[in-house]
């Protein structure tokens, strides 16, 4: 089993806003039906992943007629950083926010929450997002009225024009009236299948949230006026984990200061010249259910996209624990309000294949 490295150069999540907002230099692949319409309506449903999909298409009638297939998301296959990279255009390597949990100057910020633990040590999300967003040409961005203002939404929507909804009904109305308003490009969020997986797993629960899009995206179909382009794709796909959480040994736990990342994606920070022995004692316990691999080799293998900027580097750990079973591995200073059972982060195909798919009206 190998890892899904990011197709950057082709076919990616961070190919597509690119391609919506400059036709003239749009990627091959995207359709031409797509393009050529008046408005393009760009979906992202977080935690909608190629394979869960076709696992579930059920409960996609209306979804599952649309034209198209799969494409890569980034890596890690985490919202902090997909989102970024559908918003900016631009790999992880280029716009810096790596993961869930970042190290930064006096301690760990936490990406979706913006926040480290203390006011003090939380960095300027303007600063700290190193790319234009949205080709600086400011689309309607309409997204949960509970994301506006925060720190990840400064980071990597800067200051789009924001429409806020407090459901999936007022995602729909918003939506249809920024299409009569003219709008050529519209960027809409939607939360529900990654919220409910994370907490409820692959049950019935889910399957009703799944039910809900699949529905909200018919209504949409059904209302929008002719010549308009909906394009469905995610951040993210997921995989059941559970309580299969691994614990650091003693051994490697004496050979780090900290660990980053999440629990599919783990970095490990060495000591001072321990990182050789870090990486030789995590392959010796974790080899068998993951790809345990040192910063220089991610780096060199593209994970991160084919430039990565120096500042960005250092927001890296020394050897990374990456999940290819259906495990992650636990940092004791990570808190959770419940034990996720849904888990991502990760470059299995279940994490990285996302759907790109597309009804013309």
């Amino acid at each position: 089993m190998k890892p899904v490295i990011p197709d950057y150069g082709d076919k990616c999540v961070s190919q597509l806003v690119p391609s919506f907002l400059d036709i003239s230099n749009a990627s091959s692949w995207i359709p031409i039906d797509v393009l050529s319409a008046k408005t393009i309506v760009l979906l992202v449903l977080d935690g909608l992943g190629w394979e869960q999909l076709q696992e579930n298409k059920e409960c996609f009638q209306t979804l599952v007629e649309f034209s198209g297939s799969f494409i890569t998301t980034v890596a890690p296959s985490t919202t902090a950083t997909a989102l970024t990279s559908i918003t900016t255009g631009a790999p992880p390597g280029e716009h810096g926010i790596v993961g869930y949990r970042i190290p930064v100057e006096g301690g760990i910020l936490n990406s979706l929450r913006w926040s480290t633990g203390s006011e003090a040590h939380k960095p300027d999300p303007f600063d700290f997002q190193l790319m234009p967003v949205f080709d600086n040409q400011k689309p309607k961005v309409v997204t949960s009225i509970d994301h506006q203002g925060s720190g990840f939404s400064k980071a990597h929507l800067r200051d789009s024009r924001f429409s806020g909804y407090r459901d999936r009904f007022e995602l729909i109305e918003i939506i249809l009236q920024s299409v009569e308003n003219f709008e050529p490009f519209i960027y809409a969020y939607w939360d529900g299948i990654d919220r409910i997986a994370h907490e409820f797993g692959f049950t019935d629960q889910y399957f009703s949230e799944l039910k809900k899009c699949d529905l909200m995206i018919d209504e949409l179909l059904k209302r929008l006026p002719p010549n308009v382009a909906l394009v469905v794709t995610s951040d993210h796909g997921q995989v059941e984990v559970g309580d299969r959480m691994l614990e650091l040994t003693t051994d490697l736990k004496n050979l780090i200061t900290k660990q980053s990342g999440e629990a599919r994606f783990r970095w490990l920070h060495a000591l001072p010249g321990a990182e050789t022995d870090l990486l030789i004692s995590a392959k010796e316990t974790f080899e068998e259910c993951g790809w345990i691999l040192s910063k220089d080799q991610i780096l060199n293998e593209g994970w991160f996209g084919p430039r990565v900027n120096e500042i960005v580097k250092n927001r890296l750990g020394d050897v990374a624990l990456v999940a290819k079973d259906k495990v992650g591995f636990t940092d004791p200073v990570e808190k959770m309000p419940f034990q996720l059972i849904t888990r991502h982060g990760s470059l299995t195909e279940e994490e990285m294949h996302v759907p790109l798919l597309s009804a013309v009206t």
